[in-house]
This record gives C-alpha cells, structure tokens and sequence, in this order.
C-alpha cells in the first residue's frame, strides 16, 4: 500500500470549532424606529404610542427581535422601553441594536454557557468561513473562554491556519 492517501489532518490530533454548529436557530426581525418618526427627526409621544396600541406584535411571536433607529434622532429610553414591553409575550429574545448586535448577544449567551472541559490542553482551530452570519465579536468571545484551558488556538481552516494562541511551556 505505497500508494495509500494518509489524510494527515484527521492524525493531527487537531480540534476543529465550527461556531455555527452554536448558531441558535429561529427567525429574527428588526424593528427600526425610524419608520415612527415625524419628518424623519422626531418621535412624537402620543403617535408613537398609538403606534404601539395597534401595531400588530404577534407578528414576531417565537422570533428574536432587534430594535434601534437607523436615523440620527434623539430617540428617548422610554420608547425603547415600550416596544420591549410589547414584544414580552411575543418575541423569543429582544435585544436594543441592529442584527449584528442581535446575534452577538445570542452568541454571548451560548458561548457563556458553552461547557469547554473537552478543549483542556487541546490544539484548536476556529473555523472562520461559513453561511451564517456570526458576529466577529462571537471569535472574540470564544477565543478568551477557550484560551485560559487550550494548548493553542489557531484561526482557519486545517490547510490554511492562522496561529492566535500557544501556551509557553
């Protein structure tokens, strides 16, 4: 068997992190502000309240929502307040920002509970590409849990790694 393909990375003893395997899944929505402003510049109380009396919420029951303004507007705490208010008995998961900022925090929580007893003294290396859309601040996130417990962490795929991290000896 001279000819035999030896596939060296599976004998590596190489660990490979895919973050999308922690992606949590379930639809997300954005509500922008902006679209209840006045002139684009001005969030009037009493329209913004009738916005939220009859603003049909059950349309994100079981999604996880993201609220800002798009716009440079002063926007008040309150409004943000009863749009969180709304979506309570509605939305999985509510979150003030935009998308990115959504699925930061829904990594932050899988991350913080993400059990990495089996990484202690391992190589590692985090894929980077994928379909999904991870936040970059999730490899940030990832990278300080695992590092006090990894031998070393690496950044990429098997064929083409970035050194992050190697435990001096």
């Amino acid at each position: 068997m001279e000819n035999e393909i030896i596939n060296k990375v599976a004998n590596s003893g190489l660990i490979n992190i895919d973050l999308e395997d922690y992606y949590v899944k379930g639809p997300r929505k954005l509500i922008d502000i902006k679209d209840q402003l006045f002139m684009g510049m001005i969030l009037k109380e009493k329209d913004f309240r009738e916005w939220i009396k009859t603003n049909n919420w059950s349309q994100y029951q079981d999604n996880f929502v993201a609220v800002h303004c798009s716009e440079d507007a002063i926007i008040p705490v309150w409004a943000y307040m009863l749009v969180a208010a709304s979506l309570e008995s509605f939305a999985k998961r509510v979150v003030f920002g935009d998308l990115e900022a959504l699925e930061t925090e829904l990594y932050k929580e899988v991350i913080d509970t993400l059990k990495v007893e089996e990484f202690e003294d391992q190589r590692l290396i985090i894929k980077g590409c994928g379909n999904l859309p991870v936040p970059r601040a999730a490899f940030l996130m990832l990278t300080r849990k695992l590092q006090p417990i990894a031998k070393s962490i690496m950044y990429g795929e098997a064929c083409s790694t970035v050194p992050i991290y190697k435990r001096s000896n």
